[in-house]
């Protein structure tokens, strides 16, 4: 059997949750997303759960834990919880000066309000660098907003900046209730997870033996939820989670989806350094004559991107080593991109950033998700995604308008030659790539980062 059709059937035997492409919202910009965020918390009957990588003291974090305060104090009863990742919310911006971080403000509003909302730290290892929450989905009453933004003035487009992620909105009471009962069984229950708003709170290392434990049981984790027929009509939502290299669900899916594409495949990835598995798939997709489309930030749409006329700093180095995979992986594939058989997109928007992701496949499967498609996000990070089963095509127009979108203000890869080479960048990153490269810790650096 063809291993591609033998991979689809593998994705066609996935459970799903029956879903009217009617209630599959797609947003198009930072601001909608924004706008529709504060909607939904301020029409709340029931529930907000908000899991992101952080809630950041600026205007735009202050506004969203402005409204669910009123929220939670024009309705007691509301159940609402914020879940944060517990060491980026204990410290300050990178290369900020030591502080309290992001906990300091959750204590500051707690103190403000007669009816508390708790700010739960999730911590999935012992230290940041191994592993943080990067979890997705915020669930108000029986709607899914899922984005891979976090909550902060760029990922909201507060100021005059945005940082332009995918944006979806989807009314679904059976997907709300299982990304839900995750939160609350697994994450809220656990030992593991303590209130930021208190002055006092135990410290990591105190919390050792309990973080252990609920990285144990993230490891083997998944959604669970009965499995519905999907009739003509209807798409096939799939929740999916992972943590870690051995027993990661995501992971695994991801590589079948990739190696189930037989006509056309489109990823966007905002860091390009993709895992082993990804490149092994790619590559045997451009084998068996898939179109392959990669959009991509360009090295000055990253978030660490410092232009060359300000203050170095090393973090800054890599958009750059982001760049040098590009050129390395464009190089080996020229012949593809000559043919038109592969696409490189760089994406690049004024001074704003580029935090995308996703893949679709063939016109029938797209992956919504929050996973970087890089060794990171593969091994260390608790990630999770929404596979969308689309058999009948009846998100073509809306997929096609947000690709559309997306492609606005890319340029096109023709050569590698047209990306830039290390003897063209400033001379501190020239130094610092040389030094990587002569101490030989690329390969760490490619898992951490």
């Amino acid at each position: 059997m063809d291993l591609a059709l033998a991979n689809r059937q593998r994705i066609e035997k996935l459970p799903c949750i029956a879903h009217a492409p009617e209630n599959l919202e797609t947003l198009l910009d930072a601001g909608s997303f924004r706008e529709r965020l504060h909607l939904e918390i301020s029409q709340a009957k029931q529930r907000i759960y908000l899991v992101a990588l952080y809630l950041q003291d600026d205007a735009a974090g202050r506004d969203i834990l402005t409204s669910l305060y009123q929220a939670k104090q024009a309705n007691p009863d509301l159940d609402i919880r914020v879940l944060v990742d517990w060491h980026r919310a204990q410290r300050g911006l990178i290369g900020a000066n030591k502080s309290d971080g992001n906990a300091a403000f959750y204590r500051e509003y707690a103190e403000a309000y007669k009816h508390q909302i708790e700010v739960l730290g999730v911590p999935v290892k012992n230290r940041e660098v191994f592993g943080v929450l990067h979890l997705k989905g915020f669930i108000v009453d029986d709607r899914v907003i899922y984005s891979g933004a976090s909550l902060n003035d760029v990922y909201l487009a507060q100021q005059d900046r945005y940082r332009y992620d995918r944006y979806h909105v989807l009314q679904n009471k059976a997907l709300a209730d299982t990304m839900s009962a995750f939160i609350v069984d697994t994450l809220t229950d656990s030992d593991a997870v303590n209130c930021l708003n208190k002055q006092v709170r135990p410290t990591t290392k105190a919390l050792k033996g309990a973080i252990k434990n609920l990285r144990s049981q993230l490891q083997s984790a998944s959604y669970h939820f009965d499995n519905q027929s999907i009739s003509a009509n209807q798409v096939g939502l799939t929740p999916l989670i992972g943590l870690g290299k051995r027993k990661n669900r995501l992971n695994k899916h991801i590589c079948t989806l990739l190696a189930s594409a037989q006509k056309e495949l489109t990823i966007c990835t905002p860091y390009f350094n993709f895992p082993r598995l990804v490149s092994k798939e790619i590559k045997l997709a451009l084998k068996r004559g898939v179109k392959i489309n990669i959009i991509v930030g360009d090295k000055t749409a990253n978030d660490f991107f410092i232009p060359p006329s300000e203050p170095f700093k090393t973090i800054a180095g890599l958009p750059y080593l982001y760049e040098v995979n590009l050129r390395k992986f464009a190089k080996q594939n020229e012949s593809a991109i000559n043919k038109g058989q592969l696409s490189l997109n760089l994406w690049c928007h004024d001074n704003n950033s580029f935090h995308l992701k996703g893949i679709w496949v063939d016109q029938q499967y797209m992956m919504i998700t929050g996973n970087n498609l890089n060794p990171r996000a593969w091994k260390l990070d608790l990630e999770n995604a929404i596979l969308v089963h689309d058999k009948n095509q009846l998100l073509a127009e809306q997929n096609e308008k947000e690709l559309a979108c997306i492609m606005q203000h890319c340029t096109r890869v023709n050569s590698y030659l047209m990306i830039d080479n290390v003897n063209s960048y400033p001379n501190e990153v020239k130094k610092l790539i040389k030094r990587i490269h002569r101490t030989k810790v690329d390969h760490i650096l490619k898992q951490i980062l």
